[in-house]
């Protein structure tokens, strides 16, 4: 395997800011492989597997812990997996070239880059919000929440499977409004638990349609990993409030470039 100081370097910093976020890494990763040269299908598919793999430790930190509430991960991933699936297959059936395919997901990754810059930007307003407006969410009866629930993972599983992004950010927010009285850390590890999954089987999808660069997924990882470490430790060092916004802004800029 050829080493690539670039794509290791990217994959270090982008591994550095989910660490010291966590959010940000289908949302920068994507945008920096474009950026490379990778096309568009290809830089969907690798990331989708990037974050699968860089993500699976936290599923066990969080279970020791007690931060997953597996019937909301099931239930997220009874929508998601099959709408998953679904999106590769439509992928896959329609016959439509590879230029037209790269247009649609550059213009879909454009949208689902700025509707994650609006979710970090707002998160905590989204928070406040639901949790002293949560009437009619604590009304609601456990087999409507379970369909909500069920509802918000179909439509994470076609955005993520389509752009790589949404898992973090727009998931999380999205456990936020149907979960405001659960705690924040339980929502948090939930919604890692559901991206695993769900990225692991988009990203196999998508290496059976060809769309994974196996040498690129290495020198990637070969960054990233140390630099989720590196980050996780110094978190509590940088004040996230500077970091979220210029995150955000740099998102928005990223996704107005693709969209016009």
């Amino acid at each position: 395997m050829d080493f690539e100081i670039g794509y290791i370097v990217a994959g270090l910093v982008v591994g550095f800011i989910v660490g010291m976020t966590g959010v940000g890494g289908g949302s920068l990763m994507t945008p920096i492989l474009l950026h490379f040269g990778i096309s568009p299908a290809s830089a969907v598919g690798t990331d989708l597997l990037y974050a699968a793999i860089t993500k699976a430790g936290g599923i066990h930190v969080h279970h020791k812990k007690r931060n997953i509430d597996w019937r909301i991960t099931g239930e997220l991933a009874l929508g998601s997996l099959p709408a998953a699936a679904l999106t590769l297959w439509i992928l896959h059936s329609i016959s439509v070239d590879t230029e037209r395919l790269n247009s649609l997901i550059r213009t879909t990754l454009g949208y689902a880059l700025i509707f994650t810059a609006v979710a970090i930007l707002f998160k905590s307003q989204l928070m406040a919000y639901s949790r002293n407006n949560n009437g009619w969410l604590t009304r609601m009866t456990r087999r409507q929440q379970a369909i909500a629930t069920i509802g918000t993972g179909v439509v994470l599983g076609a955005v993520v499977t389509l752009t790589s992004i949404g898992a973090g950010a727009l998931g999380t927010v999205a456990l936020f409004m149907l979960y405001p009285l659960l705690p924040t850390v339980r929502l948090v590890g939930t919604e890692i638990a559901h991206a695993v999954p769900l990225t692991l089987v988009a990203g196999m999808g998508h290496a059976g349609l060809g769309n994974v660069d196996w040498p690129l997924l290495l020198n990637l990882l070969l960054g990233s990993l140390p630099g989720i470490y590196l980050g996780s430790h110094l978190a509590h060092r940088v004040a996230d409030h500077y970091l979220r916004p210029a995150l955000a802004v740099m998102l928005i800029f990223v996704g107005g470039k693709l969209v016009f």
